[in-house]
């Protein structure tokens, strides 16, 4: 089967993968190396959690990439998974952690639930007032996200995979690049981020928004907790992983932002984070920040997945709107997305292309919610 791809992220590049190791005739197209931090896959470091609260189907998604990513380490040599763990902080006794709690079991994955004088051990001098109780998955953590696109890229291109530098639009079936050359397939995935929405606008609506990452020098107590998540406070943070610094962010919609727009790098949500540490990590709210990165996201109003295949060209894929939970995914969406591409398993509905509401978010609370 003839494959064209275009986009080298972590949906694009992880299909590349997938398809040229079973034997398929790939190429994967991108205007950017893969890894570049102007990519919504770019940047130092993704979560690799479980927890979806009550879907079930990303939770046995993210448990099947985290194999994946394991082969791949095997694969390519590269060091891309930190199974440090990941802590979920709990402000009630229902909610989001508990849903995931019950989902995470009910696949016989491992996860704990702890009481806030238990949880306080994982992390140095965790506040815990406003916590009821913290699940923890232990066999989760960090990946190394340029990396790991990277690695992606290269053992597709190990397996026989053709990687084309060039900027593609839609012809058609065909993809056409701005030097004039069309490249043809038996199917043709578009899995090009926050450029999807523009070239396929009747089909894909998206939210492009700028976020912002802070890392702060906690000092090396920091460099060997777990990450987190605060579902309802819309905050996550990783651990000082590379001594990058102790990563944090404010998981809030972001301002509008081109697709083309260059990226400022400068920080508006310090304040906005230093008042979360101060009641849940009292030194990280003094500690030094070392340094601010920003980053596009492209979003789902109701933040699942699309990969469908376009309405009038069956042969054409549109797969994307993954941020801010769509990284970890990667291997695991391409092994389900060439099943469908190849006849053999279907994607869900909730997957498909169309109009989408606003429903609970699979990021944390603060989608569609501007500070």
């Amino acid at each position: 089967m003839r494959v064209v791809i275009v986009g080298a992220g972590t949906f694009g590049a992880s299909l590349a993968w997938w398809l040229a190791r079973e034997g398929d005739d790939v190429t994967l197209v991108d205007q950017f190396e893969p890894g570049d931090r102007r990519a919504t896959s770019g940047g130092e470091t993704r979560l690799l959690r479980v927890g979806h609260g009550g879907e079930a189907y990303y939770t046995a998604m993210a448990w099947r990439a985290r194999t994946l990513w394991r082969e791949l380490e095997a694969e390519s040599g590269a060091d891309l998974l930190v199974e440090c763990g990941i802590a979920w902080f709990a402000h009630g006794e229902d909610g989001w952690e508990a849903e995931s709690e019950d989902t995470i079991r009910a696949q016989g994955i491992s996860c704990e639930h702890l009481d806030p004088a238990a949880a306080a051990e994982l992390f140095p001098g965790l506040g815990t007032d406003d916590l009821a109780w913290v699940l923890f998955e232990p066999s989760t953590g960090v990946l190394r996200a340029q990396r790991a696109v990277q690695a992606l890229a290269g053992q597709a291109v190990e397996h026989g995979a053709r990687i084309v530098r060039g900027r593609a639009r839609p012809a058609g079936g065909a993809a056409a690049l701005e030097d004039g050359t069309l490249l043809e397939g038996d199917a043709v995935v578009w899995a090009c981020g926050p450029w999807l929405a523009g070239l396929f606008p009747e089909h894909v609506a998206l939210r492009i928004t700028l976020q912002e990452l802070l890392f702060f020098d906690g000092g090396p107590e920091w460099r060997g907790v777990p990450g987190w998540c605060d579902y309802d406070r819309a905050m996550y943070g990783t651990p000082d992983l590379d001594e990058l610094g102790t990563k944090a962010a404010a998981d809030y919609e972001g301002a509008e932002l081109d697709p083309d727009a260059d990226l400022p790098d400068h920080a508006t949500t310090e304040r906005v984070v230093r008042t979360y540490f101060a009641q849940r990590f009292p030194a990280l709210a003094v500690a030094p920040l070392v340094e601010t990165r920003t980053c596009r996201y492209e979003t789902t109003a109701d933040t699942n997945f699309i990969a469908s295949p376009h309405p009038e060209h069956p042969r054409v894929w549109l797969v994307g709107g993954g941020s801010g939970h769509g990284f970890k995914h990667g291997p695991a969406l391409a092994e389900r997305l060439a099943g469908a591409l190849h006849g053999t398993g279907e994607l869900p509905a909730m997957f498909a292309v169309g109009e989408r509401r606003d429903g609970r978010s699979l990021r944390t609370a603060g989608h569609g919610v501007r500070l």
